[in-house]
């Protein structure tokens, strides 16, 4: 039965009360009329999908035509309701929703039908698709967590906390990080506003960052090649545009002359060269813009995620990118940058999947990401994903031998005890917090004395713990080992400042002192447990640099870098973009000699990253005295 005959059903129905006459007598063919709802009902159910025949409304139109209740008629009984009296349609309309509850198989419009109703007429089962939409809606990480990734489901990536906006909007709230990303827009409506035409673009999207509309389109410079597949891991690489590949010796020819014109050059006529951007971030960081070295970092990321493979994803544990090809080594770069400036935003969670994303593109992990997951876990409050790190990621030696995690896994014991002391809950089979962080005191005994001067820690009680012989006259026993102390000392230290945190260490501090007294031969042990695991005579992380696992960076006033910057006038000189390699780098080589120069210029030109004195001034001493 359609719509029409039924809305024309349920207004005689609505009528008939208000007319006694028609009250007292109903004629035989209102019953059978309200008798067919259901008949027609059972038919056919697939019929409500495509609301009815055509050729069966048209017949049911004409019918209508025909009866006796016209328009004018119908107007006449609505005149002669009471005026308080609820609207017609309203009162059809909960009638038909009791019809509904009490006839779950009774017709329904096509516009007021759900989908979920229409699951049930059909008697089809609706489990499976509410099951296929809570997958859907919760992303593809944890699928891929406990199905494709396996033993490395640890560093499975949550796509939700991946950006950093996201992040912000669960602290500050929507309205205060829109606000902030209306003001970031604000270049493309200034050059409106000054009657520049510009098209508007609207960038692609993408997981590591979200790009603003005034960036221009991606130039398609780089992509990225699969090379092989190895142990079911994926390896790939980073390729230029073979069209483009005398900007990357332009750019060699410019970072050798200190040449900062030039670079920017280059960005003018290709906005997204990572090494460039890069550059340009860390002359902004020094300058003492962290947002605009923040926009360059992102800029850089947002090139070469839109340059990535159809098999690379990070939410999938099937990749390796290898830093000892030198095109992958800016996205390494822009990663580490990228989770520091979260970190400086206070956007924690998202630092820790950036991280784990670092980590686990290169089992070598160059970048040091190893360092510094469980700060930002702490941070984040991750403490159970923390010990499970601990347990399940594979490396050379146990991480719970590395300074930074024996007494991270101790302060995430610490908060793990007080949730549960909270919510009554009992962790006795696992050891308490206080002997996990005298197991890493014992372990590192260096770390103590560092902490208290880094903090500081000025209560009058360290200077006593610190009198004690093993705290005292600790040393690091490798030079491996007081590398990776002065990185954890440098990236945790304000982790120190919670007092209930050094109230902890106190009392682990003290413990080892009381346990030391009675035997001595305890530490004994833990000097042999430190030099077998770390056993190399050479610093094997050599390569990673304290100051870049520290908050603080150095401020560099924009008039000193005028120096590395050359005058209008010898632009000139330099060679034009379009031209391919015509100069070379020992064309354009920059003296590296030191002796006789201003030596404030020369240790402000060696905080630039790509100043490498090396063997060069002694070649400069040989051109001299040539001369």
């Amino acid at each position: 039965m359609s719509a029409r005959l039924l809305r024309r059903v349920l207004q005689e129905r609505e009528a008939a009360p208000q007319d006694p006459d028609v009250a007292g007598t109903k004629q035989p063919e209102d019953e059978e009329e309200e008798a067919s709802p259901p008949r027609a009902a059972a038919r056919n159910l697939f019929d409500l999908l495509g609301g009815g025949d055509e050729e069966e409304e048209d017949k049911e139109d004409e019918a209508e035509r025909s009866e006796p209740l016209s328009y004018t008629e119908q107007r006449h009984s609505v005149q002669k309701k009471p005026t308080n009296a609820v609207p017609e349609t309203n009162k059809k309309s909960k009638k038909k929703k009791k019809k509904g509850k009490a006839e779950p198989s009774s017709t329904k419009s096509k516009d007021e039908q759900s989908l979920d109703s229409i699951l049930e007429d059909l008697s089809i089962e609706k489990k499976p698709m509410q099951q296929r939409v809570h997958q859907s809606d919760r992303g593809a990480g944890k699928e891929i967590e406990t199905n494709e990734v396996g033993a490395t489901s640890v560093l499975a990536i949550d796509p939700k906390h991946l950006k950093g906006e996201n992040e912000m909007r669960r602290i500050f709230g929507s309205k205060v990080v829109d606000s902030f990303e209306n003001q970031r827009n604000m270049p493309s409506s200034s050059r409106q506003v000054r009657g520049v035409r510009r098209v508007a673009h609207n960038p692609r999207k993408t997981l590591l960052v979200s790009p603003p509309s005034y960036w221009p389109a991606w130039d398609k410079s780089i992509s990225m090649d699969l090379i092989e597949t190895k142990s079911g891991l994926n390896y790939f690489r980073y390729t230029f545009d073979p069209s483009i590949s005398h900007v990357q010796e332009l750019f060699e020819a410019a970072k050798a002359a200190n040449d900062l014109n030039a670079i920017a050059a280059i960005l003018g006529k290709y906005p997204y060269h990572p090494e460039s951007l890069l550059t340009f971030a860390e002359l902004f960081k020094y300058s003492g813009e962290h947002q605009s070295s923040a926009d360059a970092v992102e800029k850089c990321l947002f090139a070469l995620e839109c340059a990535w493979h159809p098999l690379f994803s990070p939410l999938q544990g099937n990749y390796q990118l290898k830093y000892s090809h030198d095109t992958n080594k800016p996205f390494f770069t822009a990663l580490f940058s990228h989770m520091k400036n979260l970190d400086r935003r206070g956007c924690h969670r998202s630092a820790l999947e950036v991280c784990k994303f670092l980590l686990s593109l290169d089992s070598d992990d160059p970048k040091g990401a190893l360092f510094c997951i469980d700060y930002f876990a702490l941070r984040s409050q991750q403490y159970k994903w923390l010990e499970q790190f601990a347990e399940e990621y594979q490396c050379d030696n146990s991480l719970w031998l590395f300074p930074n995690f024996s007494f991270s896994l101790a302060i995430a014991r610490f908060y793990l005890e007080r949730d549960a002391a909270s919510e009554g809950s009992d962790h006795a089979d696992k050891s308490t917090s206080v002997d996990l962080m005298k197991q890493a005191l014992m372990l590192h005994p260096l770390v103590l004395h560092k902490i208290v001067d880094k903090a500081p820690l000025k209560d009058s009680s360290w200077t006593q713990i610190l009198r004690n012989v093993f705290f005292g006259s600790a040393k690091p026993g490798s030079p491996s080992l007081e590398h990776m102390i002065n990185i954890y000392v440098e990236r945790h230290y304000i982790m120190w400042r919670f007092p209930e945190l050094q109230n902890l260490l106190k009392e682990a501090a003290l413990l080892v002192i009381e346990s030391l007294k009675q035997d001595n031969r305890e530490a004994q042990d833990w000097a042999c447990v430190r030099k077998e695991a770390f056993s190399s005579e050479k610093n094997e992380y050599s390569h990673l640099l304290v100051s870049d696992f520290s908050d603080t960076t150095p401020s560099l006033p924009p008039e000193e870098l005028r120096p590395f910057m050359v005058a209008p006038g010898m632009v000139h000189e330099m060679p034009p973009i379009e031209q391919e390699g015509a100069a070379g780098p020992e064309r354009l080589r920059a003296p590296r000699e030191v002796a006789g120069r201003n030596p404030a210029l020369v240790f402000l030109e060696s905080l630039l990253p790509w100043v490498d004195y090396g063997d060069n001034h002694h070649e400069a001493n040989d051109e001299n005295n040539d001369d």
